[in-house]
């Protein structure tokens, strides 16, 4: 018998961890979330079991911009970070053209966190699994503006009966009911750019054309 019951003595409880700590969806702010979500070991789908990493974001939370795009490929799962692969150097080299810095302008994130076996669209019950981490970086960042980069990213925010032409919808701007005071735009997916670039000077009009919309309303950083 230990010298603490002979006493009388009660021990206290182990402590707990904070669910704060622990739970990337009940983070405080959005450094916690990025490091709960990186540091949980997330089980919620099947892209558990192949992935490298856990790839959260790229670029900079405070800032008023986020692009969010499919799911990360094979450099950005073993990096860690969002788009620095070659669609992510297409992605940049767009970006800098209309002043914009991807470290320093905007956040960058995807639909999934965790890689689907090569380079394949998510799955529906992949993107359910893990949409709610993504919904909390929008509600944490509160970006003005939100770039949705191809049809993956576009289907999830703007739910339709139809299929989904992205030469219909590219270049478009809309606001949503649930998300009150962003601008989203859909814009193509830089890898679609790397199989087709003749579409780059379009994707580079789109984004002219949303700098200078955006800038008018005062919501294009400086």
């Amino acid at each position: 018998m230990s010298a603490a019951r002979d006493s009388g003595m009660t021990l206290p409880s182990p402590k707990r961890p904070d669910a704060a700590a622990t739970d990337p969806l009940v983070a405080p702010d959005y450094a916690a979330f990025a490091a709960a979500l990186r540091a949980s070991g997330c089980r919620r789908c099947a892209l558990a079991g192949a992935r490298t990493q856990i790839v959260v974001d790229r670029g900079n939370p405070q800032a008023g911009i986020m692009a969010i795009g499919e799911g990360p490929g094979a450099q950005e799962d073993l990096s860690g970070r969002a788009f620095v692969g070659r669609a992510g150097r297409v992605l940049d080299d767009l970006l800098r053209t209309v002043g914009l810095d991807p470290e320093r302008h905007l956040l960058i994130a995807n639909v999934v966190k965790c890689r689907p076996p090569q380079n394949r669209v998510p799955q529906a019950a992949e993107v359910a699994a893990c949409i709610p981490y993504l919904r909390r970086q929008i509600e944490l960042v509160q970006p003005r503006v939100v770039l949705l980069l191809g049809a993956t990213a576009l289907r999830h925010f703007f739910p339709t009966q139809k299929p989904l032409v992205m030469e219909r919808e590219v270049g478009r701007r809309f606001t949503l009911e649930a998300w009150p005071g962003i601008a989203f735009a859909a814009l193509y997916h830089p890898a679609y750019l790397l199989r087709s670039p003749g579409k780059k000077p379009i994707a580079l009009g789109h984004l002219q054309q949303l700098r200078q919309q955006i800038a008018a309303e005062g919501r294009w950083p400086e």
